[in-house]
């Protein structure tokens, strides 16, 4: 388990594999829930009932052609610091962190597709791509779904769909998410504007980690929240074209923000490279905030010498269980903000101001 572990911190993520700039749009997720009939649902089976179910589920998942040769990882034998980097990784959830034996996630290649085992529902498949690629993302999990179903009796009725721990994923059991970074909507004060008219439309708004956590860095997960009453096409082809939507508002705000206040501009993105250089201690709030300027800048011509794919790997580096498990120990909170400061630096050294 350690060795896999050790080497998941060697590349990027898929959600952040893409070795070129893939603009506002950062990654594209989409999970399906499913639950196993005739068997409780994890919140209510015993530890046995789970165990047995887990290992069930793990036999079928070794042997289908969607995912091929996947990595197993018990939640039972993972330490805290393996959880959070896996968290970290978009791979697992808060409540799978909790969970152990019986619970247990599959991972294919690359990261691109994995398999929660008893998080809240007996099973969470998800598929993950750098960019703006939802389409390809269902078909590729829609795949494995139905290989799942030919040798797995789903909890399925005629008129309420798949049947889920919870009322809100119960339908189509979809969830399709795509994080955005929004930093020129935030630098003109009018991402919140963006926000609510999202929610008004009935999407989900959330930060980098997910549910219940604040969009530093200003990257913004933008999902559906229905899944009832719609087919899967429709959703994903609703989500696709409010994503469109919201992409032209962010370029629209660089844009503007070039043209009529580039001074601002520049200086925002000038202080960020600066601090991230010369600090010697970083919490990380300020690293996700002080990088999104970075991003900007890159993006927007303002920075040499630097390259998305360092971005990507500075920001997944630079989270608490990476960090943890590059030193090799557990860290204070103090000391991570100290060695977060130093790796930030180090990678960002022989960049330069273009402008």
């Amino acid at each position: 388990m350690r060795m896999i572990i050790d080497e998941l911190i060697k590349s990027p993520g898929s959600w952040l594999s893409m070795r070129k700039s893939t603009g506002v749009v950062i990654s594209s997720r989409v999970r399906l829930a499913r639950n196993v009939a005739n068997v409780a649902f994890p919140g209510w089976a015993g530890e046995d009932e789970r165990i047995r179910l887990c290992q069930r589920l793990t036999t079928v998942l070794g042997g289908l052609r969607s995912i091929p040769n996947p990595v197993f990882l018990d939640m039972g034998t993972l330490d805290t610091i393996d959880k959070d980097i896996l968290r970290e990784r978009h791979l697992i959830s808060h409540e799978l962190c909790e969970r152990g034996r019986g619970s247990a996630l599959a991972l294919s290649a690359e990261e691109r597709l994995s398999v929660m085992i008893n998080e809240e529902d007996h099973l969470r498949l998800q598929a993950m791509s750098p960019g703006l690629n939802l389409p390809a993302m269902w078909q590729e999990l829609d795949a494995l779904d139905s290989e799942i179903e030919e040798q797995v009796e789903y909890a399925f009725t005629d008129t309420r769909g798949y049947l889920t721990a919870c009322p809100s994923n119960v339908g189509t059991g979809l969830r399709a998410s795509v994080m955005l970074h929004l930093a020129g909507l935030r630098m003109l004060g009018e991402v919140d504007a963006v926000v609510n008219g999202l929610e008004k439309l009935g999407l989900a708004v959330r930060g980098l980690l997910g549910e219940g956590t604040e969009a530093h860095g200003n990257m913004f997960q933008i999902s559906n929240q229905q899944t009832l009453g719609e087919s899967e096409d429709e959703i994903m082809d609703s989500l696709m074209q409010i994503i469109h939507e919201v992409v032209w508002h962010e370029q629209n705000a660089r844009a503007r923000m070039a043209e009529q206040n580039a001074n601002r501009l520049a200086d925002t993105v000038a202080r960020a490279r600066g601090i991230l250089l010369n600090c010697r201690v970083l919490s990380s709030q300020e690293a996700l905030d002080f990088l999104s300027d970075v991003r900007l800048g890159v993006e927007m011509g303002l920075i040499g010498n630097l390259k998305i794919e360092r971005l990507n790997e500075i920001m997944l580096l630079t989270q608490p269980g990476h960090l943890q498990k590059m030193a090799r120990k557990v860290l204070s909170p103090e000391e991570r903000d100290v060695l977060r400061a130093e790796i930030v630096q180090s990678r960002l050294k022989g960049t330069s101001l273009l402008a």
